[in-house]
């Protein structure tokens, strides 16, 4: 390692004065910077509650297109943008150069860090890279909405030999992690509101289990409920002081929300009518024996955000529709999985994972509308697939014979798992056509509150088919990825496609938008200007480092180190 990149990696040598930004002003990257280019500004002070921290590493996603494509109107952005632009960025890796006196007994110059950047402070969303200075800058303060939020404090240090990039991409990791590590309820939730709803349905309904001593709802909405199973719920609602309320129609719920919905007797018109009242976390129990006249229009927005779950049972114990045939977020040991959107930056993440994590597929399939993309995907993942023993199998739906040829093979049996990167309500609900038995669709992709997409929900209590949906995550999924990184169980190096200085996020940008590489761009704010350049162009452009990517194709820690003892200034 030379004297100037140890130096840069011991935080040594003087402050500058003046920084660089790119200020986000408002919809359009027309309104990103000035004149196209970043803003210069003065380093801030560091209090004495606050750390400041340099900016070594800053990936480009695709949630960062969504506020540049919104401005103001995305649902994150709470302040005027022409006063106050968002500097964006949530993709970091950081170094300590300043530390307030009442801070420096834990932190120390030259301290490497990372964030959960989904911070809540004062219950106010104060996202890292929206409402806080992102990695789009040079230098930024860490102040008390940071090491004090609502759930405590949000950094996590680093190891002094990881990789800036491995480290900062970690963020877009650790929700990948987080989507195979969801909980959800088995049970009615306790304390909360019950809305149960008679349709036609003349079985005998019981509980075995939820509306007891040892958990039960506060309050229980009854509409159309009648004969002996109203008399078990008044009987049992008496014993255990829950509030009962008949409601005489479905247009007469006095509350805006209900954390449960139990339909005795599905029917699809009343099921798209009430389902915009469950909860965030809401959960919708389905009873019925025959399959629904048609598909049903489910919010998938809601169900990716909101996380709102569909159960069912063809029984009449409403327990187990909720306990029977729990959610299984974690991929089936030796199953079918699929992989719809797979060539992108995220659907990558989610093969690399499927492929090196214990207790993975036997077969994978994965599907992108991208030739290039898909062969690259091929390429980086298939010779070590087959290591595993395991069957991977690339497609693209626009060669549609090929495609219907494979595909008709998992038709009858279907996939145990199907994950969905792709945000397309047609492609979404296509797939959902080949769960299987107990089968899971993850829709990772975000699609905003509001995308209806026609599912044959009938499955959920025909077949036991769960459809659930999240792409975020928390300090623990970040814990975890970092972990990963740390004792190498993960290369989140191998997700690098592109790399260039501050002045290249625009492009970069521009280059995420229009889902030019297989991976993500990775900025370096710190070195010398250098543009917008593909892993592979470095062959004719730095050939030393060239030399020390793996395989000639995917980023290293040695590729990274020679590259900015090159660059850096």
């Amino acid at each position: 390692m030379t004297d100037k990149l140890s130096n840069y990696r011991k935080a040594a040598g003087p402050l500058p004065a003046r920084q660089h930004l790119w200020p986000l002003y408002g919809a359009g990257l027309e309104n990103l910077g000035q004149n196209g280019k970043p803003v210069e500004v003065a380093v801030p002070d560091c209090g004495p509650n606050q750390l400041l921290i340099r900016h070594d590493a800053c990936g480009l996603c695709f949630s960062d297109i969504k506020v540049i494509s919104q401005g103001q109107d995305h649902p994150r952005i709470t302040r005027d943008m022409r006063q106050e632009p968002v500097v964006l960025g949530h993709e970091v890796c950081m170094t300590v150069m300043a530390v307030g006196e009442t801070l420096k007994e834990k932190y120390h110059i030259g301290d490497r860090l990372t964030l959960q950047t989904d911070i809540i402070y004062k219950g106010q969303g104060l996202a890292y890279g929206y409402m806080i200075q992102g990695g789009l800058s040079q230098y930024a303060i860490i102040d008390e909405r940071i090491l004090n939020t609502d759930q405590g404090n949000f950094l996590i240090p680093l190891k002094p030999d990881l990789g800036y990039a491995e480290s900062a991409l970690s963020e877009p990791w650790a929700c990948v992690v987080a989507a195979y590590r969801l909980n959800y309820r088995t049970a009615l939730k306790d304390g909360g509101l019950t809305w149960i709803i008679g349709n036609g349905d003349s079985r005998q309904f019981s509980f075995s289990a939820g509306f007891d001593e040892t958990g039960h709802p506060a309050r229980v909405y009854l509409t159309g409920i009648s004969g002996p199973f109203l008399k078990w719920i008044e009987e049992r609602a008496q014993q255990l002081d829950i509030e009962l309320i008949q409601i005489p129609n479905v247009d007469s719920l006095p509350v805006e929300f209900v954390d449960d919905i139990i339909l005795l007797g599905a029917e699809a018109d009343l099921i798209e009518k009430v389902s915009p009242r469950l909860a965030t976390f809401g959960i919708f129990c389905l009873m019925a024996e025959q399959p629904l006249q048609r598909n049903v229009n489910i919010d998938v927005g809601r169900v990716h955000y909101h996380r709102w779950l569909y159960v069912g049972s063809t029984g009449t114990d409403i327990s187990l529709a909720y306990s029977q045939t729990p959610v299984r977020a974690a991929l089936k040991p030796g199953g079918k999985a699929w992989f719809v959107g797979a060539g992108g930056p995220m659907g990558r993440m989610h093969v690399q994972r499927a492929i090196q994590f214990p207790g993975g597929p036997g077969i994978i399939v994965c599907t992108d509308v991208t030739d290039e993309r898909l062969a690259d995907l091929c390429t980086s993942y298939a010779a070590e697939a087959k290591a595993k023993g395991i069957e991977f199998i690339c497609l693209n739906p626009a060669n549609k014979a090929e495609y219907q040829a494979v595909m008709g093979k998992f038709k009858t049996e279907g996939f145990d798992d199907i994950i969905v990167t792709a945000p397309v309500p047609a492609v979404i609900s296509d797939a959902a056509t080949y769960l299987a038995v107990n089968g899971v669709m993850n829709v990772f992709a975000g699609l905003a509150r509001g995308s209806m997409v026609s599912l044959d929900i009938s499955q959920t209590y025909l077949h036991h088919t769960r459809i659930i949906g999240h792409s975020a995550s928390g300090y623990s999924d970040m814990q975890e990825t970092v972990h990963r990184v740390t004792i190498g169980e993960l290369s989140t190096n191998r997700s690098v496609a592109a790399i260039g200085s501050l002045n290249a996020a625009k492009d970069g940008y521009q280059a995420v938008k229009d889902m030019i590489y297989p991976g993500k761009v990775v900025i370096y704010p710190q070195i010398k200007d250098f543009p917008l350049t593909a892993l592979h162009d470095l062959k004719n452009i730095l050939p030393s480092v060239y030399a020390l990517l793996r395989d000639g194709r995917e980023w290293t820690n040695e590729a990274e180190k020679e590259f900015l003892n090159l660059l850096l200034p």
